[in-house]
């Protein structure tokens, strides 16, 4: 186990509040507050944890190691007000918006990736993405705003009320409902980017005054949230998380604790993103991070393989309702999967590198376990972030198996390797991945598994489908500057 957070001293150590730890699959966990840690000391963690159990006074002062017969099994939340069920789902996707249809086409391992034509790339070293094609607002957003909207917030009008629609709160329903405790948590890494390119020519090109009075409401990342809240009428906690490819997962987790605090019931969470124009490829081209395999754009994200040389571009969107146990039960609610818990951290390294040593993606997915009251042993699907980056794939493989000793039941497979990445989406889609894993008992393939890298020891579901009864799922995100994101999602037990 890698050990996270933790410190040790001779000397005494001031305080403001009570430390915690506990000890999980022979590892400790650490949580405190006021104090600055070393990164690791895992030499001394080593010489204490052969003494027994590591415990610190409620009051303060020094770490003791103290002898213990016993260790604590993890614990998970049992009070039905903190306990958070998935009772809805919504997407827009390269697949389509229906769920069942994007999680078939994953299934049969079909790929989504696709020679651009929204836009002239003829001169463009990259022409192809993830686009997404014959979209329809039809029933979800009305002509006028239709004509209005970038594409980033019709994905998203879309999506959350598809995802309000799956969990039975339709229009009617949400009338007989307390609307200030619903609230709206949809993130975008990059926002109205093609309302904000379109915005700047116009200034450019024909001055201030041809500037469309959209430009700033439309450009800005909390768009997403406010307009499907002023849409639906739901005044709970409102607002947007951008934290690059790692957004998604950051809503849910900061969603999830707005409902175990008590201030809201249910959350309408997720993420989206539409970044392929001309500036949102063009962008990435200049950051050397894209494939640019223009001749086989269906082969080309290949995550693991030795031959990967870069991401895909996708877009889209994935949305959840989340809802306390309690609330579901009393509206008759269909429950379709848990939300156990999550953690983020950051790497505090580079704007585009992950750590090498893994540090920030193992701490996080241990503060996640630990937040779920999940040990790492009952772990046995990772839906991967797995980008099919050169440097960023086998950082992840490598945290992984620090924090999984043995990956023997373990099986990982890579969603983006036919939907490529949708950046602030790809949390929310990967999510409704993992979830219909956890409910169909099929997990889908990673597709275009050729020659895999020697380091990969874990089971990636190569090219064909498997069948796998999945106990506790973990989905991993990261993004540019250091974002790490873990959540953990089980099936539902009353």
């Amino acid at each position: 186990m890698a050990s996270v957070n933790a410190f040790s001293s001779s000397s005494g150590l001031a305080c403001k509040k009570s430390h915690e730890s506990s000890w999980r699959n022979g590892g400790p966990f650490f949580s405190y507050n006021g104090l600055r840690a070393a990164e690791t000391l895992q030499s001394g963690l080593n010489k204490l944890e052969t003494k027994g159990f590591i415990s610190t006074s409620a009051r303060c002062g020094r770490i003791k190691a103290m002898a213990s017969p016993t260790t604590s099994a993890p614990k998970r939340e049992t009070d039905p007000k903190k306990r958070i069920v998935i009772t809805g789902m919504g997407l827009v996707s390269v697949f389509g918006s229906d769920i069942d249809t994007f999680y078939d086409k994953l299934l049969e391992g079909t790929s989504g990736i696709t020679p651009i034509d929204r836009f002239d790339i003829s001169e463009y070293s990259v022409r192809f993405a993830g686009q997404i094609h014959g979209f329809s607002t039809t029933g979800y957003v009305d002509g006028k705003n239709d004509r209005r909207l970038d594409d980033c917030w019709r994905y998203c009008l879309v999506a959350g009320k598809k995802a309000l629609d799956d969990a039975n709160l339709g229009k009617q329903v949400l009338e007989t409902m307390d609307k200030t405790r619903i609230g709206v948590l949809v993130g975008s890494g990059m926002g109205g980017i093609s309302a904000f390119s379109s915005g700047m020519e116009s200034l450019l090109l024909k001055g201030y005054k041809k500037i469309s009075p959209f430009f700033i409401p439309y450009s800005i990342s909390n768009m997403g949230s406010a307009l499907l809240a002023i849409d639906t009428g739901l005044m709970g906690p409102n607002y947007s998380i951008s934290t690059a490819c790692a957004t998604a997962n950051y809503c849910f987790y900061a969603a999830a604790n707005h409902i175990r605090r008590g201030e809201a019931d249910i959350m309408v969470a997720g993420g989206v993103e539409a970044p392929v124009i001309p500036a949102g490829v063009g962008g990435f081209i200049a950051c050397r991070a894209l494939s640019q395999r223009n001749d086989e754009p269906q082969k080309a994200s290949r995550p693991w393989d030795k031959n990967r040389d870069g991401f895909v571009l996708g877009e889209g969107a994935g949305v959840l309702i989340m809802e306390s146990l309690d609330h579901a039960m009393k509206r008759g609610a269909n429950i379709i999967a848990e939300y156990l818990g999550g953690a983020v951290t950051c790497d505090a390294h580079h704007m585009t590198d992950p750590r090498s040593d893994g540090l920030g993606v193992s701490s996080c997915i241990i503060k996640s376990l630990k937040d779920a009251g999940v040990a790492p042993e009952e772990v046995n699907y990772v839906n991967a972030h797995a980008t099919s980056t050169v440097a960023g794939d086998l950082y992840e493989v490598n945290a992984i198996k620090k924090v999984f000793k043995d990956t023997s039941e373990i099986k990982m497979n890579a969603t983006k390797s036919m939907i490529g990445h949708c950046l602030g989406a790809a949390g929310g889609l990967e999510a409704i991945a993992t979830i219909q894993a956890i409910n169909t008992g099929w997990l889908h393939p990673t597709i275009n598994q050729y020659d895999l890298e020697p380091e990969v020891t874990i089971d990636t579901v190569p090219n064909v489908k498997k069948q796998h009864e999945v106990n506790v799922a973990i989905s991993n995100s990261f993004g540019f500057g250091g974002h790490n994101s873990v959540v953990v999602f089980g099936p539902f037990k009353s």
